[in-house]
């Protein structure tokens, strides 16, 4: 059921195809699961279940981001997240931003679709815009995680185009060396501030067009924020942005009770807390 999700009865053929492929691979050479440690696949059948059922049910996670609610509570920028960063999911993101592995990004991808489409049905034409990633992450790991996502969420919903107009403007506090890593809410939008801009001669792209953002992890909300502000200044009409994963439960957040998959305690959330291009 978890290979449905396409439209298309070529493009389900062909999913079924690599997933048995993947299966022959595993048997032929085991690796480790990324979650569990058990020698099957880099996400083994349990923990992808787990993580498609961390995932099932996106919910609006904006509340819990302060850069993306005023002192009266006025929703700044709305943000849906495919599921809260804890568990599987947790571990699986954060091993697919090290290493980038193949089966890792077609279930995370996955549930990224979901949470799209629940952003952006009944809501008009959007173009999805990815969060850049800094230039030291991107050498370091070789890969951009969010823009990797997205070719994957151009496979399930190829009615939507992916504009690459954002880039990091090298003004902004967060070209230091450290991330966001250990950072409180005011640090955090002090780092971003001014980091982000629309790439010159592309505005055209964007200009008039309704976009929805693209990130992996949602935690104060600083960075939309400031990428929400750069493309406004581009002519963009950004109608909202879609993340991986929030570090806050919609219980926590004062969003509504959270679903039975979405709840998870203190520990858990702190024991896998990331940071921005961890």
């Amino acid at each position: 059921m978890h290979r449905s999700g396409h439209r298309s009865t070529l493009l389900r053929l062909l999913d079924q195809a690599a997933g048995a492929a993947g299966d022959l691979l595993a048997l032929a050479v085991p690796v480790d699961c990324v979650c569990c440690g058990a020698e099957d696949r880099a996400l083994c059948i349990p923990c992808g279940r787990n993580v498609r059922r961390l995932t099932r049910q996106p919910f609006r996670a904006e509340q819990g981001a302060p850069a993306l609610v005023d002192v009266g509570g006025r929703v700044l920028l709305p943000v849906v997240a495919a599921g809260v960063y804890r568990e599987e999911l947790a571990q699986a993101l954060l091993s697919f931003k090290r290493h980038g592995q193949h089966q890792l990004a077609d279930s995370l991808g996955r549930a990224l679709a979901v949470a799209v489409r629940a952003a952006t049905d009944g809501t008009g034409p959007a173009c999805l815009v990815p969060v850049p990633t800094s230039n030291a992450a991107f050498l370091k790991r070789g890969f951009s995680p969010v823009h990797l996502l997205l070719r994957n969420v151009s496979r399930h919903m190829p009615i939507l185009s992916v504009e690459n107009v954002l880039e990091k403007s090298g003004t902004g506090l967060l070209q230091l060396p450290g991330g966001q890593k250990g950072l409180d809410r005011g640090g955090r939008a002090s780092r971003v501030r001014g980091s982000m801009r629309v790439r010159r001669r592309l505005h055209s792209r964007v200009a008039g067009r309704r976009c929805v953002i693209v990130d992996d992890v949602l935690t104060t909300g600083a960075t939309l924020a400031e990428a929400a502000r750069a493309l406004h200044l581009a002519g963009a009409v950004v109608t909202g942005a879609v993340v991986l994963a929030a570090t806050r439960p919609p219980d926590s957040a004062g969003s509504g009770a959270a679903s039975p998959q979405a709840r998870g305690d203190e520990h858990d959330l702190e024991k896998n807390k990331p940071g921005k291009d961890e």
